[in-house]
Parts: structure tokens; C-alpha cells; sequence
């Protein structure tokens, strides 16, 4: 065994080999006699810096690089794809190889944890917080260029992709025989499946505006969605209405207030703020549709949306609540919303979109007549903006006639 060199101070010295036995043979096994004879100093001198041995594993989750180092292996990818499946796929690859160096230390921190002081506990969540922010930073940064689309907060992305790579980690290392995955390689393709499937996506699928061609969603798809949110609650029941039946964005439902609608037996409105940041754009009102795509969801002063209000027994001004009885959050629509899509294709064969939620009902406000410049009017969108949707509405037109030419 060498000698530590005489250049460290008898803090890092410390710090050195109680890691290096901490890795080879677990907190658990360690004494600290070892640590302190490893260091070549007395076990007094160990406690005056330390404390004790817990007090020297904070120590080294503070600052060893051990913990700060994963993550890192991603900013190595970065520069080298655009391709975001197998970045993820690489990055998860790096960290279990990482994490496999170490599987004594990972043994001890699993199984001992419930007896570390909160410090010890506190300093290990900082831990696997540093270790997410590289992943964090890296999806910002994926969004930021256009390459990818996110349903969650990246740093939720991140602590969900670190955490679940713990827990593999934890079952290979704490488990003789398990059957979860055929091999490593299959657990880092289902992964990153997931991920790209579930909470990010690559953006060139959603945006209209890259390819300009308009995805709508088809009407047994819609009417599959809101017959999911029925049953859920009756406000997420309200909420897809709202989405399908008035074309409001997430941005635009979490602004409304009960004040905000306008309903009586021949007319359901709504009526929409400007953003703070906008200036003084004018305030713009949309109609709640009782039709969506051929099928009559209630009446005006008596739907999905009114239901949901009626059954409200708080007095908050917001018109969505969430669970905890806030006002609903953007993030909250999302969660709704793949909830409601899971296990649903497009004709493309993608999960479907929140944003197409929008394009569909913009879409059939002209199949059913009604002109660009008005619906220009209830979007605030420019008709050049719009123009994509006519030009899929004609083709929409076009294959009708020719369906019916057929029969």
C-alpha cells in the first residue's frame, strides 16, 4: 500500500483514504483505525478534524469528487450528436459505469442511510442535486436550440432519468438474480425510449411553424381523450373541453378567473387578459364550442366546463384548481394531459401533442366556414399565420369530396 504524498494537508490526507476504503469495502466495514492508519496519522488526530466517522463521510460527499463528477460524461456528448435518443443512451451508460466503480460505497449509502445525522442525509441530497444540473443543463440548452420539445421542467427531466438510474444500480448491486431487462444494453434502450416517448421530444415533430404543415388530431382520438379526462375528474373533463372546445393553450387557461366567462342559455365566452408582458394589447374573447368534431358535448349554460365550476365548493378566484387546491400551473396541464394520450398513435404514429390540441380546433372552426381574418381575430395570430391551416383544410375538403364521389 503506498504512502499518501507529504505535499496534502492531514485534512485531505483524511479525506483520501477514507474514500478509497469507503469504495473498496463500504462505509459499513470501515474503522476508523483503517482510515487513520491509511493517512499515517493517530485515530485523535482523525477526530479533531472530524468528529467521527460519519463525520468523515460528510466530509467526503462535500468534497470528494466522487459525487460531483456524475454527470459530467454528458457534456462530452453534446458537441458530438444531435441525435437526443442516443445521447441520453450514452449519458445513462456513462453514469451505471461511474456508479459500478463504486459499488461498496453505493451499498453502504443504500443500506445505511436511515442512521446518518441530518447533515450526512442533507449533504447527499445536495449530491444528486449537482449531479442533475448537468443533465438539466443540458436539456435547457437542447430547447434553447430548437432540437427539443419539453413536457416537464428540465430539472424534473433530470432528477426522474438520475433517479431511475439509482434504483437500477441499487437492484444490480443489492440483487443476485433479477429478471427486470434481458441485459444492461436493454435497460438503456427502454430508457431512453421512455424518455423520449414520455417527457421530451425532438421539437422538428411539433413545431408548425419548421415545416409548415399543420397536425390535427382525429376526431375518435378527441372524443377518446375527453371520455379518459370524464372519468378522471371532472376537471380534467373541463379542461380538455376547454382545449378542444375553445382552442385555449396551457398559457392561456392557467390566466382564467370564474369572473372570466360569460355563459347563459345562447351564448358560452370566454374572456382572455393579455399577458403582463405584452403591453397594452386588447383583451379578446373566444367561444366555448358545444360541438367538438361532430359530437355535442351538453349545451351552453350546461357542459363539462360549467359542471366542474358548480361542483366547486372553495371560493378561489382561479378556474382550475389542482389537487392541493392552487391555482393550476402549466406543468399541471401536461401531467393532465399525458394521462388522458397514453397509449394513443397519431396517423403518424407519435404520441400525441398538447400543442395539436389547438391546431385541431383551429382547423375546424374553417372546416365548419368561418374565415381566416375571423379566426385571426379569436387567435390574435396574423392570417399569414394561418395560412397553413387553410391550405390543410382544402385538402381536407378535397379528400371529403372524393370519399364521397366513391359512395
Amino acid at each position: 500500500m503506498s504512502s499518501p504524498p507529504r505535499t496534502l494537508s492531514t485534512r485531505q490526507r483524511l479525506l483520501n483514504a477514507a474514500l478509497e476504503l469507503f469504495i473498496s469495502q463500504g462505509v459499513t466495514e470501515t474503522t476508523t483505525r483503517q482510515i487513520a492508519e491509511r493517512a499515517e496519522v493517530n485515530e485523535v488526530t482523525l477526530f479533531r478534524h472530524f468528529g467521527n466517522k460519519h463525520g468523515l463521510l460528510l466530509g467526503v460527499i462535500e468534497e470528494s469528487e466522487v459525487f460531483a463528477q456524475v454527470g459530467r460524461s454528458l457534456a462530452q456528448h453534446v458537441a458530438q450528436t444531435d441525435n437526443i435518443h442516443q445521447t441520453l443512451k450514452e449519458y445513462a451508460h456513462d453514469q451505471l459505469q461511474a456508479v459500478e466503480q463504486i459499488p461498496a460505497l453505493i451499498r453502504s449509502v443504500v443500506g445505511e442511510s436511515g442512521q446518518y445525522p441530518t447533515e450526512n442525509r442533507q449533504a447527499l441530497g445536495r449530491g444528486f442535486i449537482q449531479a442533475n444540473q448537468y443533465i438539466a443543463q443540458y436539456l435547457e440548452a437542447a430547447v434553447q436550440q430548437g432540437k427539443l420539445e419539453a413536457y416537464l421542467p428540465p430539472a424534473k427531466i433530470a432528477s426522474l432519468l438520475n433517479s431511475t438510474l439509482l434504483g437500477y444500480a441499487v437492484i444490480k448491486f443489492t440483487s443476485d438474480f433479477y429478471e427486470l431487462w434481458d441485459d444492461q444494453n436493454d435497460f438503456l434502450e427502454s430508457l431512453a425510449t421512455l424518455f423520449m416517448r414520455g417527457a421530451i421530444a425532438p421539437a422538428s415533430s411539433l413545431e408548425i411553424t419548421s415545416t409548415g404543415e399543420v397536425k390535427d388530431l382525429p376526431a375518435a382520438m378527441v372524443h377518446t381523450m375527453l371520455q379518459r379526462a370524464k372519468k378522471i375528474s371532472s376537471r380534467d373533463y373541463a379542461l380538455f373541453y376547454l382545449l378542444f372546445g375553445a382552442g385555449l393553450q396551457a398559457k392561456e387557461i392557467v390566466t382564467l378567473e370564474r369572473s372570466h366567462q360569460i355563459c347563459d342559455s345562447d351564448q358560452h365566452l370566454l374572456q382572455l387578459n393579455p399577458p403582463l408582458n405584452q403591453g397594452a394589447r386588447a383583451k379578446r374573447q373566444v367561444p366555448v364550442n358545444q360541438r367538438i368534431l361532430g359530437k355535442r358535448y351538453g349545451s351552453y349554460d350546461n357542459n363539462p366546463l360549467t359542471q366542474w365550476l358548480k361542483s366547486r365548493k372553495d371560493d378561489q378566484p382561479a378556474m382550475f384548481l389542482n389537487d392541493a387546491k392552487h391555482p393550476l400551473s402549466e406543468e399541471d396541464i401536461l401531467l393532465a394531459w399525458q394521462a388522458c394520450t397514453t397509449g394513443l398513435l397519431t396517423p403518424e404514429g407519435q404520441l400525441p401533442k398538447i400543442e395539436q390540441a389547438y391546431q385541431t380546433w383551429c382547423l375546424e372552426m374553417l372546416m365548419r366556414g368561418m374565415t381566416l381574418e375571423d379566426l385571426s381575430i379569436l387567435t390574435d395570430q396574423g392570417v399569414s399565420e394561418l395560412q397553413p391551416y387553410a391550405q390543410r383544410a382544402r385538402a381536407k375538403v378535397a379528400l371529403e369530396q372524393a370519399i364521397k364521389l366513391d359512395r
